[in-house]
């Protein structure tokens, strides 16, 4: 890593057992992005800055150190991401970013896909909520504060596909229909095909990660999104190895959905029998065939004998609740019942959908943060979630937003709290004053509009 400008009186972040340990000169590999990553930057580096002098009285400063992707990495090296940059990732491990150009023609389809797949970053972690005086069209965007996990090493995102016509295509077309016997395929000469990978492994470690945030950060439910029941072997599986994963090694600190009903339903009425709570759990229990009753009847014994010393009594009501939602439900109740979602662990793709359509309930994207992390190597990378909007670069106007709040994220992930908890207050008061860049004073009547660098600047006043 030659050609880096390796601060002088920094340390490296390390991780042991699980556990970041964080100097008070921690050295932090940035990329300031493409389009009006440069613009971002300058305003949220000040925030961060002045956050963590404030917050620590100078005991504490964040050593910043450039490493380069995308269009700023190619003209200087013509590589868009260059492997020294990978390598700063690596052995700093905590990062952050600003919005990277996709490269035009073949290779690398996405940077930032490279980066998650390269160093693993097996959760995309989106926090969505809301600040009090941000445009919103719904009615209670307040009543969403949901934290996503998104699984983002497999699913469709893994990459696996290829083109309508191409000799691979109809390669594993022909396979699927003389070898394995699909007749589904309803126009296979012009079809173009994806694989879309689910293992155990990259479910487990997912679904760990979300179970000890939510209990970490005490917070009230967990939600599995999936579409089970039309994709049974792939997001099916999904939803059975996560209730696994919690069942077996979160035993005594959640219990099921399913399992508060049954324990629900012997704390109202003690004589209760298997059969008659079998029938209140399992809509439409009466037309089942004998077998599916004589099952559900089992799970009912099961859990009883289970966990009825642990968890009866209401005993479970103090618990992590743990339950799944059809993808398609889910996107309708967060926006009628948002209260009802807390913590989510999902698939790649149904992550994207639904972090986005979230992000649009309480602001837009432009103040939606993201975080790229594996909690077992104890790498993070913390970036916009936004494009590069190429057409307002160096105008100094864009809303920095989604980058101060993954600088939150990141500040949260190191242990900063206090210096996090400053910046949250700063931008809020800001947003609460009508002090905002465009694309909020646009839609704020009353408001006073900042540029792009005015706005970091008005969130360090308010700290």
């Amino acid at each position: 890593m030659s050609s880096l400008k390796i601060p002088a009186h920094g340390q490296k972040i390390s991780i042991k057992n699980g556990v970041l340990s964080v100097p008070d000169n921690p050295i932090i590999p940035f990329i300031e992005g493409d389009g009006t990553g440069p613009d971002i930057w300058n305003a949220s580096v000040i925030v961060f800055d002045a956050a963590v002098e404030k917050a620590y009285k100078g005991k504490r400063k964040l050593q910043w150190m450039e490493v380069l992707a995308g269009e700023k990495a190619f003209k200087q090296t013509g590589n868009w991401l260059p492997d020294e940059t990978l390598e700063a990732y690596r052995e700093y491990l905590v990062g952050i970013k600003g919005p990277l150009t996709t490269p035009i023609g073949g290779g690398i389809r996405s940077l930032n896909v490279a980066l998650r797949q390269i160093l693993d970053l097996y959760v995309c972690l989106r926090p969505v909520r809301y600040f009090a005086g941000v445009p919103s069209p719904v009615k209670k965007p307040e009543d969403i504060n949901i934290v996503i996990f998104r699984e983002n090493s497999e699913d469709i995102y893994a990459g696996i596909e290829w083109q309508s016509g191409s000799p691979e295509a109809k390669k594993i077309i022909a396979f699927l229909q003389k070898e394995m016997g699909v007749k589904k395929i309803r126009f296979p000469e012009t079809s173009g095909i994806g694989i879309k990978p689910v293992s155990s492994e990259g479910t487990k470690r997912l679904v760990r990660s979300a179970l000890q945030y939510a209990l970490k950060h005490k917070r009230s439910n967990l939600a599995f999104i999936h579409k089970g029941n039309i994709m049974k072997f792939t997001e099916g599986a999904f939803c059975e190895w996560g209730y696994e994963v919690a069942k077996n090694e979160f035993r005594n600190q959640i219990v099921t959905e399913r399992e508060s009903w049954i324990l629900g339903n012997k704390e109202k009425n003690p004589n209760v029998s298997i059969e008659a709570n079998a029938a209140l759990v399992e809509p439409g229990y009466d037309l089942m065939v004998p077998d599916k009753q004589k099952s559900v009847c089992q799970e009912v014994k099961n859990t009883l004998d289970a966990i009825w010393e642990t968890h009866g009594s209401g005993k479970w009501k103090k618990f992590l609740l743990v339950r799944d939602v059809i993808a398609d439900i889910c996107l309708q109740q967060v926006l009628t019942r948002g209260k009802d979602f807390d913590v989510v662990a999902t698939m790649n793709l149904n992550g994207d959908y639904l972090s986005d359509a979230l992000a649009a309930q309480v602001g837009g994207i432009g103040i939606a943060p993201g975080a790229n992390i594996n909690y077992v190597t104890g790498h993070g990378i913390f970036e916009a979630t936004h494009g590069t909007a190429p057409k307002y670069a160096g105008l100094d106007k864009v809303n920095p937003g989604s980058v101060i709040l993954s600088g939150v994220l990141m500040l949260e992930y190191m242990g900063w709290q206090e210096a996090a908890d400053l910046i949250v207050k700063g931008l809020g008061k800001s947003i609460t004053n009508k002090t905002v860049t465009y694309d909020f004073e646009r839609l704020m009547p009353g408001s006073k509009l900042l540029k792009c660098s005015e706005f970091g600047k008005e969130i360090v006043k308010n700290m």
